[in-house]
């Protein structure tokens, strides 16, 4: 059963009654099958007019939306005999960032993603998808390791932001991102990066500073989350939705001031109706991407990713 969002509860209500409806179907006395067939084109519709007007809070709640396919489904829907890696070599291993070398369609890759988990218990133990120092370390590791064996880089994210605790902060977390942004520049493989959730902050460019960055429609990307910059700039976490239509976090938005490449597009109603389908779509784009960066000299693809970020900002 769908978790319902404000905006679309009309849209279930109506799906609610087609399902109803289809029960009382069996019955030899009822003929209302005509009564289904239109409800399910007003269901239709009412469900396009309301995703194709979404503000940027809505899409927020979308990318956010717990049945939201996550970094798991993605892994279990494109990547062939995963061999997950773990630990940083230093202090433990994060289970907020999963990582491990598999085949994407025929091609070795490192694949790299926070996990957010599916139910409570399961959310604890990835901390929300918020990774500690030691999470990022990880991917550093991780990367280095692939760079060293000419492994292309495929990185999924989808975090609120880094884990923001005292203990992190001690352990050196702005370090560690910064540390693994910079390993990413460096990289002589091709790396490709996707939101397929929440990008939060600095958390998520940890991961995302590749030669291709691309974005599920629903997706969301900023330096911080809505909520924490009403905060600071009103006192109050209830401007959120003023704050993600000033932080123009959207695909769309993105697209246009060229911080992605590429807007994936999400099955009507968003991925958390088809995950399948939108798992799907991904999977052709990253093809599409790694296909433009074959062939391409490692010294170029470092020498290209670091001008391309270096020159992020400087015309807007």
């Amino acid at each position: 059963m769908l978790v319902p969002l404000e905006f679309e509860r009309p849209v279930l209500e109506l799906e609610a009654k087609i399902d109803e409806l289809n029960q009382l179907s069996g019955n030899d006395d009822l003929n209302i099958a005509e009564e289904i067939a239109e409800l399910r084109s007003k269901a239709e519709k009412l469900l396009v007019q309301t995703y194709s007007k979404l503000s940027p809070w809505q899409r927020v709640q979308v990318a956010r939306h717990p049945g939201r396919p996550r970094l798991t489904h993605f892994v279990e829907g494109l990547i062939d005999g995963f061999l997950p890696l773990s630990g940083d070599r230093a202090f433990r291993d994060d289970a907020a960032v999963i990582g491990g070398i598999g085949r994407f369609r025929g091609r070795s890759v490192l694949v790299l993603g926070q996990e957010k988990g599916a139910d409570l218990e399961s959310r604890r133990r990835h901390n929300f998808g918020m990774a500690h120092p030691e999470g990022y370390r990880k991917a550093q590791r991780l990367m280095r390791l692939a760079d060293r064996f000419g492994i292309p880089v495929l990185t999924f994210v989808d975090t609120p932001g880094a884990y923001p605790g005292v203990e992190a902060e001690e352990r050196g977390q702005a370090e560690a991102i910064a540390r693994c942004i910079e390993i990413g520049l460096e990289l002589r493989v091709p790396y490709v990066a996707s939101v397929i959730g929440e990008g939060g902050s600095g958390g998520a460019v940890a991961l995302a500073s590749a030669d291709r960055v691309l974005m599920l429609e629903h997706a969301i990307y900023s330096v911080i989350s809505p909520e924490g910059c009403a905060s600071i700039l009103w006192r109050s976490s209830e401007h959120g939705p003023e704050a993600a239509e000033a932080l123009k976090l959207t695909a769309a938005d993105l697209l246009g001031l060229g911080v992605i490449d590429r807007v994936v597009d999400e099955p009507l109603g968003g991925a958390h109706r088809n995950p399948e389908a939108a798992i799907a779509s991904l999977g052709e784009a990253l093809e599409d991407a790694f296909r433009d960066l074959d062939g391409i000299d490692g010294s170029a693809l470092r020498r290209t990713r670091r001008e391309r970020f270096l020159a992020l900002g400087r015309e807007m």
